[in-house]
């Protein structure tokens, strides 16, 4: 997923000029992208609980490979919004069922593991992102570029799907908490599914689903205009302009490969604290000045401080509802696929009438509000306030 994602991240600006869009009409076709992830997701939900994660990982795995080549087939602004939004669809449902995979691959560790396995879509990226800014400085044409990595990427998808763990979690019991509190023992008993229990399930999730935006709108912004910003903003070439997602990619690597350790030394709350202010402070950097190397240095700042958000998020929306994990996580999925769904209109629009360099303060600003809604993602802890779900989401500032 990460390196279909990486080359088409790479090479938006010649699908920007296949299709003669403005930074306006471009915005609106990346539109496309989040709303059918938010169909995906809503699929995702009814299925997963039903038929298991890995029946769904193994046929969107190659399926998503297969949707790649739309954009290159695309020389209107509707062919182009329909590729898009069967990719957003596949990979919706892609997202939920690896995520579901994930967090009971996680619940078999008893401890945290979930920003490693997300590594590796971030080194997935980091390939793609390079191809793609290569197969741009070659010169090679959106089609065959998108094509070749499609069919690399469905073979990886083929070959591993059969490892992934059958069936599906019992939605009575408890697996594993992870975080700052004690893991609780597996196969614990969970309180009654009571309606005061759904309704404090609700609350964390969309205290969940407003972190997962902030992280989601972030990532987007740098795979859909970073290469956009530094090319037609600073001046760069195509194959420059791609460094600059290139290297944020690198840092959403390494930034992942330590998170688990990191969350296990110093906590998660701290940790995404942290990591909400080195990317306010990356970005801003990217944006404050008209050296295209210290902007390429602040987007991969950026990543180092985003690294870890969304991993954390997702693991924290399979466990928000422990009856139905998979509901639970495709809810967070699907409502931060949902808040995220404006961000590349927004920005786009935004731009046509104030330029891309300020509208890239909105990422900016969901950057810093990391900072300040990260104890919503705090381990229930035994005898802590914290450990009732809505007072984690009233913590995080959703009343």
């Amino acid at each position: 997923m990460g390196l279909t994602g990486g080359v088409w991240m790479a090479r938006v600006p010649s699908a920007k000029s296949q299709v003669h869009l403005s930074d306006g009409t471009l915005g609106i076709a990346l539109l496309a992208v989040p709303v059918g992830l938010v169909l995906g997701a809503a699929l995702a939900e009814r299925l997963v609980d039903r038929v298991g994660s890995r029946v769904l990982c193994r046929i969107c795995g190659v399926g998503s490979c297969v949707v790649l080549v739309t954009p290159g087939l695309a020389h209107t602004l509707p062919e182009l919004m329909a590729g898009l939004f069967v990719i957003g669809v596949v990979g919706g449902t892609l997202d939920v069922s690896q995520n579901a995979q994930g967090v009971r691959v996680e619940a078999a560790y008893a401890r945290p593991v979930m920003t490693s396995m997300h590594a590796c879509y971030s080194l997935g990226a980091i390939l793609g992102s390079l191809a793609g800014g290569g197969l741009a400085w070659a010169g090679v044409a959106l089609f065959p570029s998108l094509a070749a990595i499609g069919v690399a990427g469905a073979l990886i998808d083929g070959t591993a799907g059969r490892w992934l763990l059958p069936g599906k979690p019992d939605p009575g019991t408890r697996e594993v908490s992870l975080g700052e509190a004690s893991p609780a023992p597996a196969g614990t008993p969970l309180p009654k599914d009571s309606p005061d229990a759904r309704r404090r399930v609700r609350r964390l999730v969309l205290a969940l689903a407003v972190l997962g935006v902030c992280g989601l709108v972030g990532e987007g912004a740098a795979g859909d205009w970073s290469a956009v910003y530094l090319k037609d903003n600073l001046g760069t070439s195509a194959g420059l302009a791609a460094l600059g997602f290139s290297a944020f990619s690198v840092t959403m690597t390494l930034g992942r490969g330590v998170g688990d350790r990191l969350i296990r030394r110093f906590g998660v709350v701290s940790v995404i604290r942290v990591g909400g202010l080195i990317a306010t402070a990356g970005l801003g950097l990217a944006l404050a000045t008209p050296a295209p190397a210290v902007a390429i240095a602040g987007f991969t700042a950026f990543g180092a401080g985003l690294s870890i958000v969304v991993p954390q998020v997702f693991a924290a929306g399979g466990r928000a509802d422990p009856f139905r994990p998979g509901s639970g996580l495709a809810k967070v999925v699907g409502l931060g696929y949902a808040g995220m769904a404006a961000g590349p209109a927004i920005i786009g629009l935004v731009a046509n009438s104030i330029g891309l360099h300020l509208a890239l303060l909105i990422p900016l600003a969901l950057a810093a509000w990391i900072a300040v809604a990260a104890p919503a993602l705090r381990a229930p802890q035994a005898g802590s306030q914290l450990a009732d779900p809505s007072a984690r989401a009233t913590a995080a500032g959703i009343p």
